[in-house]
């Protein structure tokens, strides 16, 4: 039996998922604020410390294409539910390890059970928003995630007020709970024949999802633009907070507070502002979703540049501030692209390979960030090296040429989804 969908229940669907896509970083990221209360009682070196959070991002990334192809082949919100229940529960158990081992261990399964989460909701999303509000999902979707970011202090906080287990034991509880809720809302659209996009009798291969992706020149160098700005957006988020401290004798604490709080700020409100250009600009223009990121890209090139070339503080937080909230703009209208250039199958599939590259490219750009240092090489270089690698990104975003039968319908004549 199905029901009618009410009218607002594509935002409604954003709405959920921005709570789960907050949890999804706030859960991988607190354990980088808690590091003091960790070491006092689980010893480990700093290598360790750091390995942490390495084993996370490679599980994640490596898993990623074949976590999108789970949400293409099977149904999208149970992917996401169950993504959710299984890292909550891997959370929780967080707070009972009592050795570096089985700290190691459970952040191995955390990147497991995330990876199913982001290709299966920006899929989801972007099968309810089909029309002039794709972009803007997307990037009220992508706003949670940074909230998420910003509030990884928390779990530095509960570690320092409380203990380390109690801040894991808290957000691992929370997240089971928000999951049996989502369980009874969350659905994914249908059309009159089945679900959207998707005929009752295909099956989807792996295998065929990335031989199709692989064949598109475009989807090749939405890939490399992807990879390339990935390394760009370690780069800074990585060493920016020795960015300020070095170059403007600024204190952990200020320093922090510059290359954080107002970074992650004028990100918040770039993707919103992309995800909306983007959706007024594609009525009028079928490629105003590549545009505005590529304007996007284009401006913040020289704000990175401007920013480490000058010697006035003020100037360097603007500029900053300049690129976090234009660099966005690619990330509200990723997906969107992706539908452009993509089979609709094969959309989760094709965002996990995303995922991939900028996991394992992003990891080496830290890396490298590091041996350039070592290597007596300045920040104010490497951040100007990186101004001319997102110029290039632009440059291979111009270039690509959505198909014109995968043009988002108006939203007057898109397919009513209804909820089984």
């Amino acid at each position: 039996m199905t029901v009618s969908k009410p009218s607002f229940y594509p935002w409604l669907v954003v709405g959920m998922l921005c709570i789960v896509g907050c949890l999804n970083y706030l859960d991988r990221m607190m354990i980088t604020t808690m590091r003091s209360s960790i070491l006092a009682e689980i010893p480990m070196t700093d290598g360790q410390f750091g390995l942490l959070t390495s084993v996370f991002l490679w599980v994640y990334g490596l898993l990623s294409p074949l976590a999108g192809y789970l949400a293409d082949r099977f149904n999208r919100s149970r992917v996401i539910v169950g993504s959710l229940f299984v890292w909550s529960i891997v959370t929780w158990c967080t707070a009972q390890a009592t050795t570096f081992e089985e700290l190691l261990l459970t952040r191995a399964l955390m990147g497991i059970s995330e990876a199913c989460y982001i290709p299966a909701a920006l899929a989801l999303i972007v099968d309810y928003h089909r029309g002039a509000t794709r972009s803007l999902a997307t990037g009220v979707h992508m706003g949670g995630i940074m909230i998420g970011q910003s509030l990884g202090f928390v779990g530095g906080w509960l570690a320092e007020s409380r203990s380390w287990n109690y801040a894991f034991g808290v957000f691992g509880l929370v997240g089971i709970g928000y999951a049996i809720l989502l369980a009874l809302a969350l659905r994914d659209p249908v059309a009159e024949s089945g679900p959207v996009g998707v005929k009752p009798e295909s099956k989807i291969s792996f295998k065929a999802a990335v031989a199709d992706l692989f064949s598109r020149k475009a989807y090749v160098t939405a890939l490399t633009l992807w990879g390339l700005g990935g390394i760009v957006s370690w780069l800074v988020v990585g060493w920016l907070p020795t960015y300020y401290k070095e170059h403007f004798n600024l204190s952990q604490t200020v320093a922090g507070l510059y290359a954080t709080g107002y970074f992650h700020t004028a990100s918040l409100v770039g993707v919103l502002t992309g995800g909306f250009l983007a959706d007024r600009w594609s009525r009028t223009n079928p490629r105003g979703r590549i545009l505005v990121p590529f304007i996007g890209l284009v401006i913040a090139a020289p704000g990175i540049f401007i920013a480490s070339s000058t010697s006035v503080l003020s100037i360097a937080i603007v500029c900053f501030m300049l690129y976090a909230f234009t660099r966005t703009f690619l990330d509200a209208n990723m997906m969107p692209i992706l539908c452009l250039i993509a089979d609709e199958r094969y959309r989760a599939t094709g965002y996990g390979i995303l995922n991939l590259v900028a996991c394992l490219i992003g990891g080496v750009g830290l890396y490298a960030g590091g041996i350039l240092r070592d290597a007596n090489i300045d920040l104010s270089r490497i951040f100007q090296f990186a101004a001319v690698t997102m110029l290039i990104s632009a440059a291979l975003l111009y270039t690509i040429k959505p198909k014109p039968e995968n043009i988002p319908e108006s939203p007057e004549i898109q397919n009513k989804p209804v909820l089984k």
